[in-house]
């Protein structure tokens, strides 16, 4: 988060799964805001109904937004480092690779070559398993991501090569970020909870990366 400090993103493409209401395709909130104990975070509902209009796979499902964590978590973190933004709240139901890349088509034809939007996905790696093995399940999935090869980190997660509750919104955001010019990624940082707690039986590994332009001096996505 410290890299977007200083920077002017007006908004928000957050994208997140959906851990709670399974559904077909991808919901769009266009509910006016999010409210954190830092304040209101708005809707870019313009945004939103556009995305709807272009996409086969997109629909406004409220109910699968109401509970979902995965989005919001990231807001006080925005809302420190960036102050003023508008977001566009996207849940995925589906994360097959086809719906990755409809979704990601569907992004690069509604934002354009836009400067000031950033895509954010939010996601977890590996639940559950020893330090040593969410190591190599993690670092298995940072590979792919150093790449910037979505069709590989897709195959990787569907032969339980690695693991993400989130995968679809990381393959998403990179083939969008290639659809808009990225070729770079920058692995911020890694760690799992017993990096933290000193428990190594049951773990649950995290990641950051920014994705680049190679003519960029930061992040674009």
């Amino acid at each position: 988060y410290r890299l977007l400090t200083g920077r002017q993103y007006r908004r928000i493409v957050l994208l997140g799964p959906s851990h709670q209401v399974r559904f077909r395709g991808v919901s769009v909130n266009l509910q006016s805001g999010y409210e954190t104990p830092l304040g209101i975070v708005p809707v870019d509902r313009n945004l939103g109904r556009r995305l709807l209009e272009a996409g086969s796979d997109l629909r406004w499902l409220r109910e699968a937004h109401v509970l979902e964590h995965s989005l919001e978590i990231q807001l006080p973190f925005l809302q420190k480092v960036l102050g003023n933004f508008q977001i566009v709240p996207i849940l995925m139901g589906q994360q097959d690779y086809k719906t990755c890349s409809n979704l990601a088509t569907t992004l690069k034809q509604v934002l354009g070559d836009t400067e000031d939007t950033l895509i954010l996905a939010s996601s977890d790696l590996s639940h559950f398993y020893t330090y040593d093995q969410a190591k190599t399940l993690d670092f298995r999935f940072i590979t792919r991501v150093r790449a910037v090869d979505p069709k590989g980190l897709a195959e990787d997660l569907s032969m339980g090569k690695c693991e993400a509750c989130g995968g679809g919104p990381v393959i998403t955001t990179l083939l969008t970020a290639q659809n808009l010019g990225a070729d770079r990624a920058i692995i911020l940082g890694y760690a799992n909870s017993g990096d933290v707690t000193g428990d190594h039986r049951r773990v649950v590994g995290y990641l950051s990366a920014a994705l680049v332009k190679s003519s960029d001096r930061g992040p674009h996505q």
